[in-house]
């Protein structure tokens, strides 16, 4: 496959610098996309640049993941109104460690010769002194230059500490080290990564002595847009945040849903991006999605897939069960006869006893008793009820008094519906 038009097709190229077409078609290339390991897990604002290396690799070049152990101690201010916290060197290796394995679920480490790699900026900078680092890269580049960046210019008026404006000469070291020690030709990352990513190639040159416009041995940036709903706003986030790969942060029936709850006009958009599909699957795919829309055929594509990639296919295969299972009209029954493994991917809500106690009808319940998950309020709650929105294992209640004295399923669960298209399990101990 040709890298560059795989990324055209699928709207996944932004900029690239002139040349590297033919420094692809030349030889196997080595890129790398650094991800800060400022939490323990990747979220699917970091899939994209996931993807990237995943076609790289697909196209015979060779992928690397930079884990920035060193300039998480910092922060990119990228995109960053303030500045972030800093983080001790314990949570970063440990962050790192839960990086690096979920990473290994979309490259391939053992392919041969061009294998991925994982690498951490920590190693080489952590026997820099300041004087070393200020000759080895501060030299190379101008203050102006610098302050050209969109990522700084955007912090000049609420401020940006000597530290943050530092970040894009290390990250820009990152690229001319592993330039010379790993033959890296390429570096990737988001839009707005932009300045940060051209920085490095600053440097090289400069360091390198080439002239501007020398190809031999030159230094090459790319680009992808970065993922936005329809409307413009961001993509990623649920109600509750971000949405993370690790299953102890968000749920797989919670990863499934966010999927399959996309809308129909993002989802030619993310079944590019976020999937393996070939140009002739989605559009076949979208041809039947036209054709029903009702069906989600598109949405469903993608969750599996991406459910499968991150949580595997056993998991997956239970989650679309059980994603199957709440809208069942037969959700009652099915619960009775539901596996352990099939109820541990249920997103099953437990009432503690304390808030159980405050409750005294289905209102108080539905609001206050699940610390307000189903309602924020007793007002919503009782107005739900009274509109005949709310059932209670399948039966619609209209009493906003009604006692708790529904029969539970297996002696333990309560399946509370609001409307149509919202399911809730509750436990009771």
């Amino acid at each position: 496959m040709n890298f560059i038009e795989e990324l055209r097709w699928r709207g996944m190229l932004q900029d690239m610098i002139p040349g590297l077409e033919d420094q692809l078609a030349k030889e196997m290339t080595v890129a790398y996309i650094g991800f800060d390991p400022t939490a323990p897990s990747l979220h699917i604002g970091n899939l994209a640049a996931i993807m990237l290396l995943k076609h790289f690799q697909l196209c015979g070049h060779k992928p690397i993941a930079l884990v920035g152990g060193a300039t998480g101690m910092i922060g990119d201010p990228s995109g960053k109104a303030a500045e972030r916290e800093f983080l001790s060197e314990d949570t970063l290796r440990a962050n790192q460690v839960g990086i690096q394995k979920q990473l290994e679920k979309f490259l391939e480490f053992h392919a041969g010769a061009n294998s991925a790699e994982v690498v951490n900026n920590y190693d080489w900078f952590k026997e820099f002194s300041f004087l070393g680092f200020l000759r080895e890269a501060g030299k190379f580049l101008t203050v102006n230059y610098m302050m050209s960046k969109d990522s700084v210019k955007k912090r000049l008026e609420t401020g940006i500490s000597f530290t943050e404006f530092s970040y894009q000469l290390l990250q820009g070291y990152d690229f001319y080290h592993l330039y010379k020690s790993k033959n890296v030709r390429l570096q990737m990352g988001g839009s707005d990564q932009w300045g940060n990513i051209t920085t490095g190639t600053e440097i090289i040159r400069r360091k390198e002595g080439h002239d501007e416009d020398a190809t031999e041995r030159a230094a090459f940036a790319l680009t992808t847009p970065l993922v936005t709903k329809a409307d413009g706003t961001k993509f990623g986030k649920s109600e509750s945040g971000n949405v993370w790969l690790d299953a102890e942060k968000t749920s797989p029936y919670a990863f499934y849903q966010f999927w399959l709850n996309a809308a129909d006009a993002d989802v030619p958009r993310l079944i590019r991006v976020f999937t393996l599909y070939t140009k002739e699957q989605i559009e076949e795919l979208e041809k039947q999605h036209a054709e029903a829309p009702h069906l989600r055929i598109l949405q469903k594509a993608v969750a599996e897939e991406v459910t499968t990639r991150v949580h595997g296919a056993d998991v997956c295969t239970l989650v679309i069960q059980a994603s199957t299972l709440l809208f069942s009209k037969d959700a009652v029954e099915l619960i009775a006869g539901a596996s352990d493994a099939l109820l541990g991917q249920l997103p099953i809500h437990e009432v503690s006893a304390t808030l159980l106690a405050e409750c005294k009808n289905l209102t108080d319940l539905i609001s206050v008793g699940t610390d307000n998950l189903i309602f924020p309020s007793k007002g919503e709650a009782r107005k739900a009820i009274q509109n005949n929105a709310i059932s209670v294992n399948k039966v619609k209640v209209t009493d906003p008094n009604a006692v708790l004295d529904f029969e539970k399923i297996r002696g333990k669960y309560l399946l509370v519906g609001n409307g149509k298209q919202k399911n809730y399990i509750l436990s009771f101990k």
